[in-house]
């Protein structure tokens, strides 16, 4: 059985500071294929190589990955700083109307720590250079020391809505997650609805309202460790059944996607 293809959303990197390339985690691809059961295929998020259009016809559902660098502010509506951070201007030109283009088609998508800003912003909204600048916030960034288990373990607890899509599909009201992340949500964008927060109230899981459907992203990183863990687990294996329910759609004889 051909399994469905989920786009990784790549990012930009320097190999020895001097060798372009585009890549993926290799963590994304384990949970795509060993969890959600489909092929992943990592994206070179850039227009000059690959436009949206291409994408929705190749793919049958986008993981929006973590990644250093971050939404530019101007396309919320916000003047650059220093605390702003590093960017990548291709791939917000891919991603942003990629979201808004998946969440109108129905076509799955899933967002993970940049990807849940991503979200975001695609919709409207706006973010926080570096929330624990704010009173009342934790540090949510990543250990600066230690193994990767060190820097990816749970370090705190995130509430959804009860009767909300991430407790009914997750089975518990209350999670334990990682936290790697500087940026967080102020605004939320248009239709987004924020169904989940840490102890301190930084949102941390967000769904796309009324969209026809899987539009769901988070602001830890359920990729690790993902065919293990409690909340990971049930997160991917309903992005992908998504996804072979859109590549089903698909040969569906008379019905259009595009």
């Amino acid at each position: 059985m051909t399994r469905p293809v989920i786009g990784i959303i790549g990012n930009h990197y320097l190999i020895d500071d001097s060798y372009p390339v585009h890549a993926g985690g290799t963590m994304n691809s384990e949970a795509v294929s060993g969890v959600a059961g489909a092929m992943p295929l990592v994206v070179p998020t850039d227009p000059r190589f690959v436009s949206v259009v291409e994408l929705l016809d190749t793919c049958d559902g986008f993981l929006l990955t973590g990644g250093r660098p971050n939404v530019h502010p101007e396309e919320y509506g916000e003047t650059p700083t220093e605390a702003h951070g590093a960017f990548d201007r291709a791939r917000d030109a891919i991603t942003l109307p990629l979201v808004r283009a998946c969440v109108e088609r129905g076509q799955p998508l899933l967002g993970v720590c940049r990807g849940f800003q991503e979200v975001n912003v695609a919709m409207g909204g706006t973010l926080h250079p570096e929330i624990r600048e704010l009173p009342g916030r934790d540090n949510h960034r990543m250990p600066p020391d230690g193994t990767l288990e060190e820097k990816f373990a749970l370090r705190h607890t995130v509430r959804f809505t009860p009767g909300g899509p991430f407790h009914r599909l997750l089975g518990a009201e209350e999670v334990m997650t990682n936290t790697l992340h500087g940026q967080g949500i102020v605004t939320p964008g248009h239709r987004i609805v924020i169904d989940g927060h840490a102890s301190d109230g930084t949102p941390e899981a967000v769904y796309v309202k009324e969209a026809p459907g899987f539009a769901l992203a988070v602001q830890w990183h359920p990729e690790y460790n993902a065919a293990n863990d409690p909340v990971s687990q049930p997160l991917f294996s309903a992005f992908g059944a998504a996804a072979r329910d859109w590549a089903a759609m698909r040969t569906v004889p008379g019905r259009r996607t595009a």
